[in-house]
């Protein structure tokens, strides 16, 4: 099987290296994720731009980010992205048991944020195709429309790196190994 490669800013396409310079600077380091994406300079690109749409100028606060953003990722079992946004959820002061309940696949305490939970799973499961009833719960505790689609917005910017994590086995970056995660499999 062929490795993906785990540029650095020196070996990455020209296109990327620019972006790669910004993640490092953003970051403090060179997370690994946009390492790889750097073979394409457009999928870096345009994972770059969904992170920053998402996380910067939708209606949602710091824990609704992390219900969508986990919500996804466990959902999708990707080894690189629950352990990175456990420690992002950290770094945003978000409520612990919130975030061990999402690895845990738990429902969540707060009847709103567990609305959104649900909301993002189906929107998962049944590929964006949500009934009356969804909807009605997802508008009755508190949620908009604009909010809806920005759900569809944070799902697109998680394709891009849980599928990437995926094919390339990405290794979680070193402030992140604390956070190891698998997801479980029913036997």
């Amino acid at each position: 099987m062929d490795n993906f490669k785990i540029h650095s800013i020196e070996s990455a396409p020209e296109k990327s290296k620019a972006q790669l310079v910004e993640s490092q600077k953003a970051f403090g380091m060179l997370p690994n994720l946009h390492a790889v994406m750097a073979e394409s300079p457009a999928a870096l690109e345009a994972y770059k731009t969904l992170h920053r749409l998402f996380s910067e100028e939708t209606a949602f606060n710091a824990e609704e980010l992390t219900v969508v953003w986990q919500t996804i990722n466990v959902e999708n079992g990707c080894h690189y992205c629950v352990p990175a946004h456990t420690g992002i959820a950290h770094s945003m002061k978000v409520d612990p048991a919130i975030t061990e309940a999402l690895r845990d696949e738990k429902p969540l305490a707060n009847d709103k944020l567990e609305a959104l939970r649900t909301a993002t799973l189906k929107v998962i499961r049944n590929r964006g195709i949500l009934s009356e009833s969804d909807l009605e719960a997802f508008y009755n505790a508190g949620y908009t429309k604009q909010q809806l689609l920005e759900i569809f917005l944070g799902y697109s910017q998680k394709i891009l790196s849980n599928y990437t994590n995926h094919v390339a086995n990405t290794p979680v970056d070193a402030p992140f190994k604390s956070f190891a995660w698998e997801k479980e499999t029913v036997a």
